[in-house]
């Protein structure tokens, strides 16, 4: 059986989408979907609820992902076990050419490839992620919102640590050929609107590849940089620096905000409200 945990914290706009794909096709046994609601004061835990089994739900009073993911595990009983963001979409098929491919290549950790719809985005939103979704650096867990683990992957580490970036952190307990990003399954996950938006989404991921580095500074699963396959990878032609200016100025924006809170009192945790619409 496949265990699919997904970590809510006020989800109630988007979470009856995440879940009609993973279930409207399951057999019965296919699979267990385990919604660890944490510090929801919406509707999330009713709506994920009102699907009966196979999805399962769990409330805690605490807000934090960690937690819920922690709360999950001791849930969860089957394997690969996937670990799924409420505000994305990942159809059952996929979920099963995952497992497939964990089971057949003796990969340790697995995703879905990302298809980021930019369609109601501004057009210096769309500049950008025509840039960053070519980068190299962008196969295995990069901006998907899922990834699935096998039984002996999951022994890498213990528990979920309180972490922004829990991926980042799970991604790096794996050397590169560990890990596999599976073609034949997509996900689909919506990019932010406004510019303001995306600055405040990668603000938080800088935030967490920072906090992830302070505590864990010699990741096994580091990737080297290839100044060459990255110039490979930019979309040429008369709009590149048009493109490339709107990426480095993202870039250069969250990296200084991020540095701000790094150093403040508090780790907050900033989020694309208007894609949940």
């Amino acid at each position: 059986m496949i265990s699919i945990i997904i970590p809510a914290y006020n989800e109630e706009a988007v979470i009856e989408r995440c879940l009609q794909a993973l279930v409207s096709t399951a057999d019965t046994g296919d699979l267990e979907v385990i919604v660890a609601c944490n510090g929801c004061t919406d509707r999330t835990a009713e709506r994920a609820r009102a699907f009966g089994p196979p999805v399962w739900v769990i409330e805690l009073e605490q807000a934090s992902k960690a937690a819920a993911l922690n709360a999950g595990e001791r849930a969860a009983t089957g394997f690969p076990r996937f670990y799924v963001d409420a505000d994305v979409v990942l159809p059952l098929p996929a979920v099963r050419a995952v497992a497939a491919a964990l089971q057949r290549n003796g990969h340790l950790l697995a995703s879905p490839v990302a298809v980021t719809d930019t369609s109601g985005s501004s057009p210096a939103v769309r500049a950008f992620y025509a840039v960053w979704l070519r980068l190299p650096y962008n196969q295995v867990m990069v901006g998907t919102g899922a990834y699935a683990l096998s039984k002996r992957g999951r022994k890498r580490f213990g528990e979920f640590p309180p972490l922004i970036a829990d991926d980042g952190f799970v991604r790096s307990r794996f050397r590169p050929e560990e890990r596999i990003a599976v073609a034949e399954a997509a996900v689909s996950v919506t990019a932010p609107k406004t510019l303001g938006d995306l600055i405040r989404v990668k603000t938080r991921s800088r935030l967490g590849a920072y906090q992830l580095a302070s505590r864990y500074p010699e990741p096994a699963g580091a990737d080297a940089k290839r100044p060459a396959a990255i110039a490979r990878s930019l979309p040429w032609g008369l709009t590149l620096p048009w493109r490339l200016g709107v990426y480095l100025w993202v870039n250069i924006a969250a990296r200084a905000r991020a540095r701000r809170r790094l150093h403040g009192d508090k780790l907050t945790w900033d989020r694309d409200e208007a894609s949940r619409v």
